[in-house]
């Protein structure tokens, strides 16, 4: 989806349409959630500081967010992606990967279906969505992001190595600010660099991502659409009104970060056995403890009970800017394989948003 908070907020409210606007809180220490496409002519985006995001747009303006009302939306858009194939792996609330080989509606081309699609959705929440058409899911994704708003873009099988050479590191799928930084320092600025190097080099600079990176880098992608991936962890956090040192007041805010925590799984029946302790200091230095009980956690004292033993193992000399609890499913990830899958096969024909 286009801005999706943003644009739901714009929908909504018609005092907002065409003006920059950033869903978030707009005090001291508020974070943008999300930009409108006016915002983001200014430089304005998503987890910037509000501070900042006023700075370079002094008239933006600033909403609450409305996560039910998201949340409503992405299950009518969700609806509509049902209504072509049961394979849908959702990434967000706003994103999903649709494998459309075999549809419901018994159509040839994909690009017709995302069309439909895009149709479909605009006519039901009178929102706008991008679509990205190929035969892998790296691909889809970046294809997804190249002609926004409103986009339809199309990489086919013939085009597809040539089209990740001549991209930016930082724009691949699955590469972040700090990876892509690492692989600068390293002289690796495009698809066509790091398709220079071997397996085995990035596999050494980069862990198991390397693999990936290798096979992107020549476009290969063998991740089957998975419509029932596992839920690996539930957390949240908190940044403080104030940096501060004092214990009791910290003891507060995890006590209220742990019950968040409890809340949401208990919605999401998830279950999970390691726990996870974050802490953001008030030089934006973050470090984390863990540990892994051995049962899952579901109740509150439990969990906080953990939580205390491993905040007694930071050192507070320095004043806490934010805090964060989450249990990670450590089961299904020992369990969970990346399945070895092919390449989708789909038909292709004549379009002006081809590469």
């Amino acid at each position: 989806m286009d801005a999706f908070f943003a644009s739901i907020e714009q929908r909504d409210h018609e005092e907002y349409r065409g003006k920059p606007l950033a869903v978030g809180h707009a005090g001291e220490r508020g974070v943008v959630a999300a930009a409108s496409y006016e915002a983001r002519k200014f430089g304005v985006h998503s987890a910037m500081s509000s501070k900042r995001a006023l700075e370079i747009c002094p008239n933006l303006i600033f909403t609450s967010v409305r996560f039910d009302v998201y949340r409503s939306v992405s299950r009518q858009i969700r609806n509509i992606f049902f209504q072509y194939t049961d394979l849908v792996e959702p990434l967000s609330l706003d994103e999903a990967f649709l494998d459309v080989t075999e549809n419901f509606k018994n159509k040839e081309f994909a690009t017709e279906i995302a069309k439909e699609i895009k149709a479909e959705i605009f006519r039901e929440t009178r929102l706008t969505a991008s679509a990205g058409v190929s035969f892998n899911k790296f691909l889809a994704k970046i294809a997804s992001d190249y002609n926004k708003p409103d986009g339809l873009f199309v990489i086919t099988p013939q085009k597809a190595e040539r089209f990740v050479e001549g991209l930016k590191i930082e724009n691949f799928f699955g590469i972040g600010k700090k990876t892509a930084g690492k692989m600068h320092q390293l002289g690796i600025t495009t698809g066509w660099d790091l398709k220079q190097k071997t397996e085995e080099e990035l596999v050494g600079l980069f862990g198991k991502s390397g693999k990936a990176y290798y096979l992107n880098a020549r476009a290969i992608d063998n991740r089957e659409v998975n419509p029932n991936r596992i839920r690996k962890s539930v957390g949240a956090e908190n940044t403080f009104m104030k940096d501060t040192d004092f214990l009791p007041e910290l003891y507060s805010e995890l006590e209220l970060i742990a019950k968040d925590v409890i809340s949401r799984i208990t919605k999401s029946s998830f279950r999970g056995r390691t726990v996870t302790l974050k802490i953001k200091f008030s030089d934006f230095r973050i470090i984390s403890r863990s540990k892994t009980l051995p049962e899952a956690v579901t109740d509150y004292s439990t969990l906080y009970k953990c939580v205390l033993e491993l905040f007694h193992e930071v050192d507070i000399s320095s004043k806490i800017r934010l805090a964060g609890i989450s249990i990670r499913n450590s089961d299904a990830e020992t369990e969970e394989r990346r399945k070895e899958g092919s390449q989708l096969k789909i038909p292709f024909k004549e379009f002006e948003g081809y590469l």
